[in-house]
């Protein structure tokens, strides 16, 4: 209850400042028109030249090949009482917002993550998140899935951002991880006996199909959006293992089963072979990280139609880390072997034909570098376009909302970025977003944040 109550504290301390949103969240004029050198359109999977888009009332109401008649539009919307905006991005491609489906904005890995968590509380979590989400939304990224939290702050933030009260990108929240007791999930991991106690299915740790059940409907209590599971061991938990399976393929069957009853998508964090297959037979909608999957697991992917999120810049940024001496000897150590592998593996995954969407696993490194992915993917062997399309059509068809999102067309929310120069000619661009739209309301122009 003590921590129930701390995170209660943080949710009505982010609602306090309610009266002072006008100066926080930016103007939402009624009609504006962006002007971009170039539009991508990734379901056709095609670069457009010079387009016009108009935005009307957070949505997408027109697109013009060319410039348009600014002085009509000017007319027009002051015959309606509109507020107008007109937006000039030369040189500039203009892309759907980003989807980063892998994120955990709730934390920032440090030298002393391994200490916070004896130190800081869920409230300290919640109130770190709204710093994080602005940032992730800053970047491009207009919308996530957050894959896993400790204590649903995760959906605290979503709410809040969803009120207005914070910034910050569209929300799916898996709320707490679910995994089993000793595994990746479990919070006591590293924790002397006397403090470890019993961690049970209200705290996403299953060690049965009823357990599982449990678990999947108290995240349908909580309000969570999908189910994120931990059927491999990890990285930078307290264990010896990133690899060794943890879940068995009853408990993941009956967690799809339960997850697919109440219209949740499951996310399937798995590093080892046997983990993966196990995850993939037990019909899950995606597995996260994948580092040491083989041609047989390929193999079942495609078959179910299994989605796959590489996280290459996670395993990256561990394996640097770890060299620099941030984690524990044992965490070390398993860093520096998935480090290396990961990447490979993301390219193996590509010319196999398994479907692949984009997400970095923000959190473990620095929130607001997620475009850093794109390079990684590419040098993996991916070509610009399909990393494009991963961070948007797929990424929305993975979501189950590609009627929602991943397209700049007539009709969608308006949810538009820009960088510099053309990402299909250089990719590292991405890591340069000068114009950023969610809803209609612009966060950042010019390069810089709009916001007070």
């Amino acid at each position: 209850m003590t921590a129930r109550r701390a995170l209660a504290l943080a949710v009505f301390a982010l609602s306090l400042p309610v009266a002072a949103q006008a100066a926080d969240k930016p103007a939402n004029h009624d009609v504006s028109v962006l002007h971009c050198a170039r539009l991508l359109d990734p379901a056709a999977g095609k670069m457009l030249g010079e387009t016009s888009v108009v935005v009307a009332d957070g949505r997408i109401r027109e697109l013009h090949a060319g410039a348009v008649d600014l002085p009509s539009y000017r007319e027009a919307a002051a015959k309606a009482g509109e507020a107008f905006r007109y937006v000039d991005l030369p040189d500039a491609t203009c892309l759907p917002g980003l989807i980063d489906s892998h994120t955990h904005l709730t934390v920032q890995f440090s030298k002393s993550t391994y200490s916070d968590k004896f130190r800081l509380n869920p409230a300290d979590y919640a109130i770190r998140s709204t710093v994080y989400a602005k940032r992730t939304l800053l970047a491009g990224f207009t919308t996530v899935r957050n894959l896993g939290d400790a204590h649903n702050e995760s959906i605290a933030l979503r709410n809040a951002v969803n009120a207005g009260i914070v910034p910050g990108p569209h929300i799916f929240s898996a709320g707490q991880f679910v995994g089993s007791t000793g595994g990746h999930a479990d919070p006591t991991n590293g924790f002397r006996w006397d403090l470890q106690g019993d961690p049970g299915p209200k705290d996403g740790i299953i060690d049965s199909p009823a357990d599982a059940w449990k678990a999947v409907r108290q995240h349908y209590k909580d309000g969570a959006d999908l189910i994120k599971i931990m059927p491999s061991g990890g990285v930078l938990d307290e264990s010896s293992s990133s690899e060794n399976p943890q879940m068995t393929l009853a408990e993941i069957k009956a967690v799809v089963a339960a997850a697919h009853d109440y219209g949740f998508t499951v996310a399937a964090h798995a590093h080892g072979a046997e983990a993966i297959r196990r995850a993939v037979l037990g019909g899950v909608d995606s597995i996260e990280h994948g580092t040491f999957m083989d041609a047989e697991d390929m193999k079942l992917m495609k078959e179910h139609g299994t989605w796959y999120v590489p996280t290459i810049i996670a395993g990256q940024f561990v394996m640097e880390k770890a060299k620099e001496g941030w984690y524990p000897p044992q965490v070390a150590a398993k860093a520096e072997q998935v480090g290396p592998v990961i990447m490979a593996t993301a390219g193996k995954a590509y010319r196999a034909g398994v479907k692949i969407a984009f997400g970095t696993d923000a959190g473990v490194y620095p929130h607001g570098e997620n475009a850093r992915e794109f390079a990684y993917m590419v040098q993996a062997g991916m070509p610009p376009m399909f990393v494009l399309q991963a961070a948007t059509t797929h990424a929305a068809e993975l979501l189950g909302k590609s009627d929602r999102f991943g397209e700049i067309a007539v009709g969608r929310g308006a949810d538009v970025i820009a960088v510099p120069g053309n990402p299909l000619k250089d990719i590292t661009v991405m890591q340069k977003v000068n114009f950023v739209m969610k809803d209609g309301v612009i966060y950042k122009e010019g390069g810089k944040p709009t916001l007070q």
